[in-house]
């Protein structure tokens, strides 16, 4: 009979990861102020919506350069890397708040702020295994997903009404705020994970982490169902021609937090179920993460497409289990650098997946573009959940571990 899983109460126990999950917490909301910030400053100053939609779009750029370097939390202690990131992030965030600031030099910082996000959550997601047990990690990695998706829920709405009520000025001090508040939180609430930097290893290299990725066929398999997000997050990017097509700005909003919402609510679901059990249904929440968009090509109408999108994000929760596992299957002294080549990889797939629906979109309707990036998601998926099935099935009995020397680490 499998074990029970762990539970919330069980997670937060942990005072570390409470700890990293209010640095997170911070760092959402500090992420999108400075967004929805930058965002209003372009508009004021050049009236221009697609000026305004670009530098919004700039803000994600970075993330695919972040995740290459990922490395430098094996290089030191990851609690130094989240404090420096932080840090860093602080001053150039006040560096945008100095008035009359040309735009191309606060585009630019924010570029800067962007990237130092990759070895943040690098350091982060390699310090987890170090806090928790392979039982909770995958209660607590449900815990910064849903953090994550409910931010952007409301994050919009309560970025704006800062702004609105302080300027951007104010907002981007309250910004660079959060991110020293962090980074005081992580340096005096965490130890050093690990205590001190394995000295043989090298300046990081996203070649080397692609080496040791492809070396494990656990890993493999796992970054490609991880990728496969890139078929599943074209709603997302063409929720403004289809709620045109739907008839008006009304559905926007509907559609914007479809996907998140589900995120949260299957997150909370799949938590409950055993850790054993959720590694055998991995491949079929993949696939079923796309399958469900498949109707939306026949454009049914607002309700049934937002009932449709919110059951898939409930789906992509998935993520949380491929996270989890992917961490404990990385090397120890090599996982944030593995981690780091995941960023760039999902980075990636939905830069592509986004960027090939809108040239497709311009062609046929939206809705059609959802349909056919979902049958490509369902067809990919199941050769990745295929695969992933047969790696697990070869470890003799270990259906849900990773490395041996990483199961040592658990709390």
């Amino acid at each position: 009979m499998p074990a029970r899983a762990a539970s919330f109460r069980s997670v937060f126990a942990v005072a570390e990861f409470r700890r990293i999950w209010l640095a997170h917490l911070l760092s959402v909301a500090g992420d999108q102020l400075a967004r929805v910030a930058l965002t209003v400053l372009v508009f004021d100053r050049t009236s221009s919506a697609g000026w305004a939609s670009a530098a919004y779009a700039l803000t994600f750029v970075p993330d695919l350069l972040g995740g290459a370097l990922g490395g430098v939390a094996d290089r030191f202690s990851r609690r130094t890397v989240m404090v420096v990131t932080d840090v860093g992030r602080a001053v150039l965030i006040a560096l945008m708040a100095v008035p009359g600031l040309p735009l191309p030099a606060a585009a630019a910082l924010l570029f800067l702020v962007q990237l130092m996000a990759g070895p943040f959550y690098a350091a982060r997601q390699a310090m987890l295994p170090d806090l928790l047990d392979p039982d909770r990690l995958v209660v607590g990695q449900a815990v910064i997903s849903s953090t994550y998706q409910a931010g952007l829920v409301v994050g919009f709405g309560a970025g704006a009404a800062v702004v609105t009520g302080l300027g951007v000025p104010g907002a981007l001090l309250i910004d660079a705020g959060t991110f020293a508040l962090s980074a005081v939180m992580l340096r005096f609430g965490l130890s050093r994970y690990p205590p001190s930097a394995p000295r043989r290893h090298k300046r990081p290299s996203l070649i080397e982490g692609c080496r040791l990725v492809a070396r494990d066929r656990k890993l493999r398999w796992l970054l490609l169902i991880a990728c496969c997000c890139g078929f599943y997050v074209v709603p997302e990017g063409l929720a403004v021609p289809v709620a045109a097509e739907l008839g008006g700005a009304g559905a926007l909003p509907w559609l914007l937090a479809a996907n998140p919402v589900g995120s949260v609510l299957g997150g909370i679901l799949l938590s409950r179920i055993p850790r054993e059990r959720q590694v055998r249904v991995l491949g079929g929440l993949a696939v079923a993460s796309s399958l469900v968009l498949i109707p939306t090509g026949w454009a049914p109408g607002l309700v049934t497409i937002v009932v449709l999108w919110t059951i898939s994000g409930a789906f992509s929760a998935h993520d949380m289990i491929t996270q989890t596992q992917y961490s404990l299957a990385a090397p120890p002294d090599h996982r944030g650098q593995v981690i780091g080549v995941a960023i760039a990889a999902l980075r990636t797939a939905q830069a592509v997946g986004i960027a090939a629906a809108g040239l497709l979109a311009q062609i046929v309707a939206p809705t059609t573009v959802i349909t056919v990036a979902a049958v490509a998601g369902v067809v990919v998926a199941c050769v990745a959940g295929a695969g992933w099935s047969r790696a697990v099935s070869s470890r003799h009995g270990d259906p849900v571990g990773g490395t041996t020397s990483v199961g040592e680490h658990g709390s």
